[in-house]
């Protein structure tokens, strides 16, 4: 039996993290007393780890300020976690049960998370054992350079035409591209469906049909 691989993005694919986002970035910029940028740019970044995300927010601020609105804002997240969980996108429960349950698909994530936010959220929802990769930021490069997804190929020792990188970003898009997989885009996340690429998809109840087509399996 062929063994394919599925490695999801969790925020703005599995998770609508959207209001932590934007409150824990209003309070490391006003922790340092600076203006917090459009709420179109702070979305724009979501997928890059911090370090690179806060570069591309204030460009002007120095090396010191932009690690300092890192810190500043990994607090702000993690108090808003605790307070309340992330909800997760219609229909991602479902699919994530439903993959799993099918035989020779192996479901792995590449995420910009934190190893602890990433393990905070896997043990909230029950996902324990569910996936057999776990990338985070901490780990690697930036998206979108391929490392996370080459971890994941290796982990499970599947080849590259037998993996779909899943995600909201064209960070991911580009993430496979660069890795030699193929992408699926979701329209419902942070950055607009025009930049990700001609295989797109609206609902999780289409992500079946649209890994048939890649796979021909349909």
């Amino acid at each position: 039996m062929t063994r394919r691989l599925i490695i999801f993005d969790v925020d703005g694919t599995l998770v609508d993290s959207q209001r932590h986002i934007l409150t824990a970035m209003d309070g490391a910029f006003g922790a340092l007393g600076l203006s917090v940028p459009p709420r179109a740019q702070v979305l724009g970044i979501v997928g890059l780890s911090l370090p690179v995300a806060m570069a591309e927010l204030a460009p002007e601020q120095d090396a010191q300020a932009q690690a300092r609105l890192v810190a500043a804002y990994k607090d702000t997240f993690t108090a808003e976690r605790a307070a309340a969980l992330s909800p997760l996108y219609p229909g991602a429960a479902a699919a994530l049960d439903a993959l799993a349950q099918t035989d020779g698909v192996v479901l792995a994530i590449a995420t910009g998370k934190s190893r602890r936010g990433l393990d905070h959220l896997v043990a909230a929802h029950g996902w324990d054992g569910r996936f057999a990769s776990m990338q985070v930021a901490d780990d690697h490069p930036s998206k979108p350079h391929p490392s996370m997804i080459a971890a994941c190929l290796r982990d499970t020792g599947i080849a590259q035409a037998q993996a779909v990188m899943v995600g909201d970003t064209r960070f991911d898009m580009e993430m496979a591209q660069a890795a030699g997989v193929a992408g699926i885009g979701v329209s419902w996340g942070y950055h607009p469906a025009a930049s990700l690429g001609p295989r797109v998809i609206d609902s999780f109840d289409a992500l079946p049909g649209a890994l048939a087509e890649i796979w021909g399996t349909a």
